[in-house]
């Protein structure tokens, strides 16, 4: 007996040892946001007060010390995620996660991101303000590096800090100029159903029933040219390599809103700025918020991690934001070879010898992987990358972002130190990939949206859409557009800008081919817009909630037309008449809602999956290109896609599908929920749990993944909270709001934001998920601004002294 109280003394004694240990081990990880440091290169000190939500103000005497504070705050809250953003692009998550995102290394070695970095800095001018501010960050997060606590994600992966370079930030761009590229996820996808079902069946995909009405507006007050609407609309968008993106720890970016009203429509008589960028939600946030304030500059910025320069920010002056172009940047070409010599491709100029490029792929526990593939001028052969291309022949991809010189940090660096629209613009006219709308407005009245991209004219007989003949590429093939030449808006006179992703008006090139996505989110912004001329900051933040759908009403209308009543009972009769007088509100206690998307799901799967196979819907329900099929075949009334291809006798109907897709849908809704439709509820489907790379892991979801929670929105409507049909019936939501801004400019201090979880990536922060109940309920905090409010508001500050 005293042996086992011996043992049991000593198991409590090794627990309470254990417990201290862990304690104190937490401690040491928790950022420091309060005392002094020192910190290498500083040329003064430098004051950091941070917020009640951790939002660091750095106020400084020269803006290197203040990038050079920056880098070290960043990486203090947000070391790890910096780690991955820098490692995708040179196909190094391997290293991190094992054999399962070998593929997607492989991948990102092909694109040519790393390379593209790497000459990109080799021809760097070392002595611009955008070089030099950016050696200053990297010194900063450098220094947190050496000095500052390990995060707890190096600990559970083993992997050691190494120091951070100008070649990361521009493989950072590069991943980010990537995500805003959808056309990698379509070609390939709308080639095959061409070539598998036919001209006709791709027809019907690629054009609307009627011309789109709600197209963003060209006009610069500048010009006094008349342009005409053109009458075509580029559509599609599509995920054939869905499976290599999956095992990416951090979000794409998807979509987004903004709009600028002018003085003329808001109450005060100043502009109003919102913008909402719309990315696939992760944990830590894409966002890390920092104002910098010295005597002679001020900005607040919305930073990604590992860059030194915010995409999105405002001052009392200027502010902007950007939603996706989504213009076509990506293009696949089929190469033809010399029969004889099959590393020799055809070009309208003769042949060609393709390069063989090897590379090795560090993979943890594990030996490292050689792989090598092909390129051509145009770029890396795909075959063998991606699977679904097969053998023969090969495919060249292009992508904008790697083609020509990148200026992209001298761009953001401009952006983000313009005074004036002159100026801003010019930095604008700079970027050259991603394609994207940018948004502007500032305290001198003036509003505008340009397209930022670099654009290209190709003969008219091209469809950018499928597969494009390398034997027509070469010398002429293409010829480049100037950036004045873009889609703009400067100072229209109906008094406002919008994004919601879809198609600018033509321009004298012509409509820009792009993927751009359904008008459904355009046309509510348009209506709210065109019905005040009193707006103020209260409205325009409740706009940016808005959860009701136009669109959908109008295609429940479209179907109920087609139902055939007779194969209904009484039950399901009621169910029509009460969504055919739902106002498509998506509120979590709305009933409708859920049975609305159960029955779009069905009509998706009886229409599309016998002719595409359980494959080719996933596929086709995992693209942009679905939100668009959804209203234009509710309103077509013939198409080959009716008839299911598996009944050779039976040639089904438009009210055939429609019919058995409701009764498909009233089963489904009341086997998970029961036959009393008051216990059906959209927020019991339609939840947010914000997940963390390493959050799949059952020990630790608990603490790195935020969430669930119920939560208003859907797919399309301004409060853009997305999902992914498939056959669960089951919509978390992977896609939203990154944040909300709203900018007044009759009071730019009292501007508001929110991001869906916290300032901070480490766990251990108060501020790693102190905004998530906000956030969900539709709620914003300040931005703080005025020194004498920041002092007043601090929590916390950190003095950063010279060594």
């Amino acid at each position: 007996m005293k042996i086992l109280r011996k043992f049991l003394k000593f198991l409590l004694a090794l627990l309470v040892v254990l417990l201290v240990a862990g304690f104190f081990f937490v401690q040491h990880l928790k950022p420091e946001y309060s005392g002094t440091e020192k910190l290498p290169g500083l040329a003064d000190s430098v004051r950091v007060d941070y917020d009640v939500f951790g939002i660091p103000h750095i106020f400084a005497n020269s803006e290197a010390d203040a990038l050079r504070a920056l880098g070290y705050v960043h990486a203090q809250d947000r070391l790890w995620q910096m780690e991955l953003l820098r490692r995708v692009g040179r196909g190094g998550l391997s290293e991190v996660f094992g054999s399962r995102t070998l593929e997607t290394d492989r991948f990102f070695l092909a694109l040519g991101i790393d390379e593209s970095s790497r000459e990109t800095v080799a021809s760097l001018n070392p002595g611009s303000p955008a070089a030099e501010l950016t050696r200053a960050y990297l010194e900063g997060v450098n220094a947190f590096i050496a000095n500052g606590p390990t995060p707890l994600e190096y600990y559970l992966t083993g992997l050691e800090k190494t120091p951070f370079t100008m070649v990361d930030v521009y493989n950072t761009i590069g991943y980010m100029a990537f995500s805003f590229a959808m056309a990698h996820k379509t070609d390939p996808f709308l080639t095959g159903i061409g070539e598998k079902l036919g001209g006709e069946y791709l027809r019907e995909i690629l054009e609307a029933p009627g011309t789109p009405t709600t197209r963003i507006p060209v006009y610069d007050s500048r010009d006094t040219l008349n342009r005409d609407t053109a009458n075509t609309l580029a559509l599609s968008v599509g995920g054939d390599i869905r499976r290599i993106l999956e095992p990416l720890p951090m979000p794409m970016l998807e979509g987004s809103n903004s709009w600028v009203i002018s003085g003329q429509r808001s109450k005060s008589g100043k502009v109003l700025f919102a913008n909402d960028p719309h990315m696939g939600f992760s944990q830590p946030s894409v966002w890390y918020e920092a104002h910098i304030s010295l005597s002679d500059y001020e900005k607040y910025g919305y930073h990604m991690a590992g860059l030194p320069f915010p995409l999105l920010g405002h001052n009392r002056e200027v502010a902007y934001g950007m939603t996706m172009f989504e213009n076509d940047d990506i293009d696949f070409y089929r190469e033809t070879t010399d029969p004889a010599d099959s590393m020799q491709y055809m070009r309208n100029d003769g042949w060609h010898r393709f390069q063989r490029i090897h590379k090795s792929i560090a993979v943890k526990d594990g030996d490292s992987v050689a792989f090598s593939y092909l390129r051509s001028n145009l770029g890396p052969v795909m075959n063998g990358v991606i699977d679904a291309l097969g053998e023969q022949p090969p495919v060249s991809m292009s992508w904008t972002y790697t083609q020509g010189e990148n200026r992209l940090l001298e761009a953001l660096y401009g952006m983000s130190h313009a005074s004036d629209i002159a100026g801003f613009e010019q930095a604008v006219g700079l970027i050259h990939a991603p394609g994207l709308n940018v948004m502007y407005g500032d305290a001198r009245g003036n509003i505008a949206w340009w397209a930022a991209a670099r654009l290209y004219r190709l003969p008219d007989s091209v469809q950018t859409k499928a597969l494009l003949d390398g034997q027509s590429a070469g010398p002429g093939f293409s010829s480049p557009v100037e950036f004045r030449d873009n889609p703009k808006a400067i100072n229209p006179p109906r008094g406002y800008v919008y994004s919601a992703n879809n198609q600018p008006d033509s321009t004298g090139v012509g409509v820009i081919p792009g993927y751009y996505l359904p008008e459904n989110r355009a046309k509510r912004i348009e209506a709210l817009l065109e019905a005040r001329t009193d707006w103020d900051a209260a409205g325009v933040a409740d706009m940016l909630l808005d959860v009701t759908s136009p669109v959908d009403a109008a295609v429940i209308a479209d179907l109920s037309r087609h139902l055939d009543i007779t194969t209904l009972n009484d039950s399901q009769t009621e169910c029509v008449d009460a969504l055919n007088n739902w106002d498509a509100n998506y509120g979590v206690e709305k009933q409708e809602a859920l049975l609305y998307h159960r029955w779009v799901y069905h009509f998706l799967r009886e229409t599309f999956a016998d002719e595409l196979g359980k494959d080719g819907f996933e596929s086709l329900l995992q693209t942009h290109l679905v939100k668009k099929l959804i209203a234009r075949m509710a309103s077509r009334e013939n198409s080959v896609w009716w008839d299911d291809v598996r009944t050779e006798d039976i040639t089904e109907t438009k009210t055939e599908i429609i019919s058995r897709s409701f009764r498909m849908a009233m089963a489904s809704v009341e086997a998970d929920f029961g036959a009393d439709s008051e216990n059906w509820r959209w927020g019991s489907v339609h939840q947010l749990e914000i997940r963390h790379a390493m959050g799949s892991v059952p020990a630790l979801g608990w603490l790195l993944n935020v969430g669930p929670r119920r939560v208003p929105g859907s797919r399309e409507v301004i409060n853009n909270l997305a999902f992914v049909y498939d056959s669960t019936g089951v919509y978390p939501v992977t896609s939203g709001p990154s944040t909300r801004r709203v900018i007044d400019f009759s009071d730019p201090a009292g501007s508001r934001s929110i991001l869906p979880t916290g300032q901070s990536g480490n766990p251990f922060s108060p501020h790693y998920k102190d905004q998530a109940t906000r956030f969900a309920s539709g709620e914003y905090r300040p931005m703080l601004l005025d020194t004498e409010a920041i002092r007043e508001a601090s929590e916390n500050t950190l003095r950063l002294i010279p060594e």
